[in-house]
C-alpha cells in the first residue's frame, strides 16, 4: 500500500467514524465520496450517490439555483462551521425533505478541490425549539389570561368598592358629625363625672369612623378609584402633621422617632395617600411589634445615578426624595418579601388583616412615579423606603393662616346634598359657625332657590354624584346664574365626574367624605378666599 492508498484508507475511516452524514464533491459538483451515516439519512445506497451530482439532494425549489452558490464556493472556499449558516433544507431519495445544518471545508487534492460537507439532521431540534416556544407562547397566553382576570376582578371590585363608597362615606359623614358635635358640646359644657366618659366614648366613635373611612379609601385606592389631589409639597410637613394619628395607631408599646433631612427636595404627591402610606406602613409595623419596640421614620434627598437605577428595578436616573419607615420587629423572610405587595396577601390571622395595606402603598408610590423596596430579615426588623421624584415646579405660596379659615363672616352657602341626614349636618356644622345656609336636596330644588332668592350666593357646597341632575351641572349652571362664586364639591366617589386618570382636574375644588367640621371649614374658607369660578 503506497502512502497515498494509506492517506486515502485514513481519511476514508475518518469518514465512517463521523458522526454526521459526511459528503465528499469535487469542483463540477460530483459526490465523490459518503460515509454510511449519508446512506441512513439520504436512503440512497453508496453507489447510487457517488458519481452523482451533488443537487440530486437539494430540494427541487433551490436546485436551479444551487449550482451558482456551489461555483462561489469553490471560487472562493473558506470554512464555514456547524450551524454558523442559515438553516437549509435537504431532499432524501423518497422526495421528502428535512431541515438540515451544514458545515463547509475545502481540501486541495492533485485531482483539483474537494469540498467535505457534513449534514445534520436538525428535525428534532427545531420541533423541540417548537414545542418551547409553544409552551412559552402558551405561558404567556395563561399569564395574560390571569392579568386579565385579575383586572377584570379588580375592575368589578373597582365598581362595587365606588357604589359602596358613595353611601358608606356619607354614613361615615353622618356619624362622625354627629358625634362632633356631642364632643363640642360636652367640651364647652366642662365635661366632668359621667359626662366624661360620654366624652370619652364619643371620642372612640369618631376613632371608629376614621378607621372606617382609611379602609374605604384603601379600597378605592387599591381599586383606582380614589381621586388624586397632587400638590407641590415637602415631605417634612406631612409628615410632621400626621405624628399624632401614627402615635395613636401604634400605642404606648411602640416608640415612634423621626429623622428628617434638612433642605429637602418639594414633591408632587396627593398629601392624603401620603399620610395614607405612613397610616399602613406603621400598622403593619406596629402588627409586627406586639411586645413593643421602635418605629423610624426619615426622610432624606436621594440622587439616583445610572449605577443606582440600574440595580432597582422601575428606577430611573434622576433626583428623589426618600421617606423611609424602620421597625425593630419580627421581620419577613424572602418569600413573604415576595409577595408583600400582592393584593390581599396577609401573614395576619384571619380577620385581622385585609392584605390591601402594602397592595394599597404600591399603587400610591408607582401612580405617582416613584419606587419602593423592602428590605427584611426575621429577627431582625423591616424596613420600607419610598422614593418620590423631586417635582420640577415651585411650592405653592403659603396658606393663610388658621385663623383666617375658620368659621364664616356671615356669607350665604347654598348646599346640595340628597342624602337628607348629611344635608342637615352640613347644614348645622355651617350655621353653628357663622354661615347662613340654604339647602337644596336636588339640582332642579337649587336652582329654583337661586331663582326665586334676592340673595347672592357665595358658595355652593355640591354632592357630586346625585339623582337626576350631577353636581358639575348643577354648580355649571347656577355660576350661570349667579357668576363669580365659590365652587366646593363634596363625595367620596366622583365616578370619574370631576378628574381625568385619576388625577383632580385643574381649578376644581373637592372635600372627600368623611369629612370632619375642621376641613369642611377650612376648605370652604379657602375657596371663598380664591373665589374660583367653573
Amino acid at each position: 500500500m503506497t502512502m497515498s492508498d494509506l492517506a486515502d484508507h485514513r481519511f476514508a475511516a475518518l469518514l465512517e467514524a463521523a458522526p454526521d452524514a459526511m459528503v465528499c464533491v469535487d469542483g463540477a459538483g460530483t459526490i465523490t465520496l459518503v460515509n454510511a451515516q449519508a446512506e441512513r439519512l439520504f436512503g440512497y445506497r453508496r453507489d447510487q450517490l457517488v458519481g452523482q451530482p451533488v443537487e440530486m439532494l437539494v430540494p427541487e425549489a433551490a436546485r436551479a439555483i444551487h449550482p451558482r452558490y456551489r461555483a462561489g464556493y469553490v471560487a472562493n472556499p473558506r470554512p464555514r462551521p456547524m450551524g454558523a449558516g442559515m438553516e437549509l433544507a435537504v431532499r432524501r431519495q423518497d422526495g421528502s425533505t428535512f431541515p438540515a445544518e451544514i458545515s463547509l471545508s475545502a481540501i486541495d487534492t492533485d485531482e483539483g478541490i474537494l469540498v467535505t460537507t457534513a449534514v445534520r439532521d436538525i428535525t428534532e431540534r427545531l420541533e423541540a425549539r417548537a414545542e418551547r416556544e409553544r409552551l412559552k407562547a402558551l405561558a404567556e397566553r395563561e399569564r395574560l389570561e390571569r392579568q386579565l382576570q385579575q383586572s377584570q376582578r379588580l375592575e368589578s371590585l373597582g365598581q362595587l368598592a365606588g357604589g359602596v363608597a358613595h353611601d358608606f362615606n356619607n354614613l361615615l359623614s353622618v356619624i362622625s358629625g354627629y358625634a362632633g358635635f356631642i364632643a363640642k358640646t360636652l367640651k364647652k359644657g366642662d365635661a366632668a363625672g359621667p359626662w366624661q366618659s360620654v366624652l370619652s366614648d364619643t371620642e372612640k366613635i369618631q376613632l371608629a369612623a376614621d378607621q372606617a373611612a382609611r379602609l374605604t379609601r384603601q379600597l378605592l385606592t387599591f381599586a383606582r378609584r380614589e381621586v388624586v389631589q397632587p400638590r407641590v409639597l415637602n415631605l417634612n410637613d406631612v409628615v410632621a402633621g400626621v405624628l399624632s394619628l401614627l402615635q395613636r395607631t401604634l400605642g404606648e408599646h411602640v416608640e415612634l422617632s423621626t429623622e428628617l433631612g434638612g433642605d429637602l427636595g418639594f414633591v408632587l404627591a396627593d398629601p392624603g395617600q401620603v399620610e395614607q402610606i405612613l397610616v399602613n406602613l406603621a400598622v403593619n409595623a406596629r402588627d409586627a411589634m406586639p411586645g413593643g419596640g421602635k418605629l423610624t421614620v426619615q426622610t432624606a434627598n436621594v440622587a439616583a445615578d445610572q449605577a443606582y437605577a440600574s440595580s432597582h428595578a422601575n428606577l430611573s436616573p434622576g433626583q428623589y426624595v426618600m421617606l423611609k419607615v424602620s421597625d425593630t420587629g419580627t421581620g419577613m423572610p424572602r418569600a413573604v418579601i415576595d409577595r408583600a405587595f400582592d393584593p390581599f396577601f396577609t401573614t395576619k390571622p384571619k380577620g385581622q388583616g385585609t392584605g390591601l395595606g402594602l397592595a394599597t402603598v404600591y399603587g400610591i408610590v408607582t401612580q405617582s412615579g416613584g419606587n419602593i423596596r423592602i428590605y427584611s430579615e426575621p429577627g431582625l426588623g423591616t424596613t420600607i423606603a419610598v422614593l418620590l421624584p423631586v417635582a420640577d415646579q415651585p411650592p405653592p405660596a403659603e396658606p393663610p393662616p388658621p385663623g383666617e379659615l375658620e368659621g364664616g363672616g356671615n356669607e350665604l352657602v347654598l348646599v346640595v346634598e340628597d342624602e337628607p341626614t348629611l344635608r342637615e349636618v352640613t347644614r348645622r356644622t355651617l350655621a353653628d359657625n357663622s354661615y347662613r345656609v340654604l339647602v337644596a336636596a336636588s339640582g332642579q330644588e337649587a336652582i329654583e332657590a337661586i331663582a326665586s332668592s334676592a340673595d347672592h350666593i357665595d358658595a355652593l357646597i355640591t354632592d357630586v354624584i346625585m339623582p337626576g341632575m350631577q353636581g358639575r351641572e348643577v354648580a355649571e349652571r347656577i355660576c350661570e346664574l349667579q357668576p363669580g362664586i365659590g365652587v366646593l364639591y363634596m363625595s367620596g366617589y366622583t365616578e370619574g365626574l370631576l378628574s381625568s386618570q385619576g388625577i383632580l382636574e385643574q381649578g376644581i375644588n373637592l372635600i372627600e367624605k368623611p369629612f370632619t367640621e375642621a376641613s369642611l371649614l377650612t376648605k370652604l374658607r379657602a375657596v371663598l378666599h380664591a373665589r374660583q369660578v367653573l
